[in-house]
Parts: C-alpha cells; structure tokens; sequence
C-alpha cells in the first residue's frame, strides 16, 4: 500500500504552487528584496524597516530609510542615485520628523507625508519645496500622524492617519478637509499588540477607486473595508474571513489589472501568509506568498512587480 502524503506536506506543496505566480519586490527582515515568480531571491540588499516602496518605470527602486530619508537606489549596482531627508531640510531641521508615504508623482515631483510636521510636501528632485498641505491631526505623535498617503488624479490627497484611525481626503489647492472616514471598532474594545490578538482601527492604507468608493486596510483592525462617499460600508473583509488564514496587520493595498486584490498581513506570525490575493466578487484565494523564515513577522510593504504602474497601490 502506498503510503498517505502528510496533510503539511500537501498544504506546504499547495502554497508552494500558488506562490509560483506573481514577481514582488519587499523588505523584511532587514532584507529588500526581489522575490521571482518560482520563489527564487533574484536580487537583494540589507535594508532596514520601510513602510513605503516603489518601483519606477526605469526599474529603480524607492525606499524610506531610517523613517525619515527618501532614497533611489539601482538595483545594478546598489548604489544610491538620490536621496532626501525630510529631517534636515525644507524647515524640519532640528524637529523629529518621521516619514511613512511618500509617491513619485507623474511630473516628477515628489510627495512626501511628514509625521510630526504633521504636513504634505511636494519637492522637485535639487529638494525646492513646491507645495505644502498642513493636515488636521487630532493625536499628534511624530510616529502615528500619517501612515499611506496618496495623491489623487483629482489633485486631492488621500491620507491614512494612524493615531487618529481615520482616513482624510485634502483638497489639493485649499488643504480643506474634503472627506472623513472614521474607521470602526465594530462594537469591540482596542487591545494592544501587533499580532492578531491585537485590535484596534490605525489605518495603514486607502485607495480612491473608480466608482468613487475608497478601500482602506484597517491596519490593526484585521480587515478590508470598502466604503462608498455616503460612508456606508458595501464590502469587507475580516480577520476569520478567509478558510485557513488569519488577518493581523492589514497593510498595502493593490488592486491588479485582472480586478484581484493584494494586500499585505503584516504581524501574522509564522504559518501565516505576508500577501495574500483574492478575487474580490467570490473572496476565493487566488495566491498567497509565506515566506516567514526568509522575511519574518514585519513586511509591511511590497511591490507586485510585473503590474508595477499598471496597477492601483
């Protein structure tokens, strides 16, 4: 008789499989990295936590280091091609300043969200400042202001405001409040942590959709929420929603050309996947990546590289 295959083993050769089907560039562990579609690490460098990366059109990659400084670095060479450091200039100098968004915008400017400043800046690439957004912060703290931030085609800027757990859109030429959504509780009590016996609403990530609704991950809050202009919540996700995982840190945000979800799990621990995609009518898993021994418990960011400017993230 042929002996029965352990159930680990078939589920271990199940993830494998579904991790054979997307290209991710993502930090972790002290490691950015470049993950091919066959699991295989093509490229990688020590680098330490960042909480926003891109990839641009020209294959560069961007990063955040030590929480305040914008980097460029050529993968060929892994030599640093531009940088800035929102703690020394444009009028942080001397400020505790933490940066968690920023965004390499169409005209080639670039937006930064500055924590503690409490601020959206825009610079050109010699650093002039070109624009400034004060933002309405209820909880100031130099770490939990600001986590994604966003501009919008529209001009507006989208921004997730951790310590407040709430999302608010600017109006790009006033700075106004344009839009507020508080994130819920859903009835229950904050619990403190990172894992999933945390809970709480510290929004890490909104995205502007097309028909005018706006996905967040609730961070903390183990959950996807999808909710219309009225704030009425018509789709979400939650932290039991999905057969064998269990939400923790939801973090990025990546809706794919097919339509499919990506989101990041941060904090999950191991035996948990870092990314997870889902088809987002019928909520059915469509890939997973759980790469814990190579990248650890804190992958806050990745990149999905082949759909890289293609897709909304």
């Amino acid at each position: 008789m042929r002996s029965a295959i352990p159930l680990l083993s078939i589920l271990l050769l199940a993830c494998a499989a579904a991790s054979a089907q997307h290209r991710v560039l993502l930090q972790g562990n002290g490691r950015l990295a470049m993950v091919e579609a066959d699991g295989k690490i093509s490229w990688e460098m020590p680098w330490g936590e960042t909480h926003d990366l891109h990839l641009l059109a020209n294959g560069r990659i961007m990063a955040l280091r030590h929480a305040r400084e914008i980097v460029e670095i050529d993968p060929a060479t892994r030599r640093e091609t531009w940088a800035y450091d929102s703690g020394a200039k444009n009028g942080n100098e001397g400020q505790p300043v933490e940066v968690h968004a920023f965004q390499p915008l169409p005209d080639g400017a670039i937006m930064i969200a500055e924590s503690g400043p409490a601020r959206i800046i825009e610079i050109d690439r010699e650093g002039t400042l070109l624009k400034t957004i004060p933002l309405a912060v209820d909880n100031p703290s130099p770490h939990r202001d600001t986590r994604l931030a966003r501009k919008l085609p529209s001009g507006n800027y989208l921004v997730c405001h951790e310590g407040d757990g709430a999302i608010r859109e600017y109006d790009g030429a006033t700075g106004t409040v344009a839009w507020e959504y508080r994130v819920p509780l859903f009835g229950k009590e904050p619990a403190p942590g990172h894992g999933p016996e945390a809970f709480g609403n510290q929004a890490f990530s909104a995205l502007r959709l097309a028909n005018g609704n706006t996905l967040i991950g609730t961070g903390n809050g183990h959950a996807v929420l999808e909710v219309t202009p009225a704030k009425d919540i018509v789709w979400e996700l939650h932290q039991d929603s999905l057969p064998g995982i269990t939400l923790a840190w939801v973090t990025t945000l990546d809706i794919l050309p097919s339509g499919n979800l990506v989101f990041g799990n941060c904090h999950a621990g191991p035996g948990q996947p870092l990314l997870i995609e889902i088809e987002r009518a019928s909520r059915k898993i469509a890939w997973t990546l759980d790469r814990f021994d190579d990248f650890g418990n804190s992958v806050s960011n990745s990149v999905v590289a082949g759909s890289a400017g293609k897709s909304l993230r």
